[in-house]
């Protein structure tokens, strides 16, 4: 099948709401280039999009003490369409509705990633509050 018409075929099952249960309504924009939409054997084997995760060529059914976790890192892995991860509200709102994602550099909700850099710089009265009690004393 020509890829024009797995592209027809896929926008015709968008349209109709038959998406696979890990797939999303991507805008345009994000469907230029980005792969193949069926399911697709990669280089150790491993069949990726058919939501059989254990595969007996899978590093993960083979793991030893010996394997290289890199050996599972990459685009090899995920499924251009039908991944699990586009099920996050922050991958929809960017493929469904082409809002960027939001929050500052170096943002975690419960860590302040800056606060060796702050101490004396923004709250001269922190600094003190965080000296060692050695140090405070002297």
């Amino acid at each position: 099948m020509s890829d024009q018409n797995q592209s027809e075929q896929s926008k015709s099952a968008q349209e109709q709401g038959d998406l696979d249960p890990y797939e999303i309504n991507f805008l345009p924009q994000f469907e230029q280039g980005r792969g193949p939409h069926q399911p697709f054997v990669n280089e150790h084997g491993v069949v990726i999009g058919d939501h059989v995760y254990e595969s007996e060529n899978s590093p993960l059914v083979q793991w030893t003490e010996n394997t290289d976790p890199f050996v599972m890192a990459g685009d090899k892995w995920v499924h251009p369409y039908k991944d699990i991860g586009f099920q996050t509200a922050e991958n929809r709102n960017i493929f469904e509705k082409g809002i960027p994602p939001q929050g500052g550099t170096f943002m975690h909700p419960d860590k302040d990633v800056a606060y060796e850099y702050d101490l004396g710089q923004s709250d001269p009265g922190r600094a003190a509050i965080d000296k060692p009690k050695d140090e405070a004393e002297a």
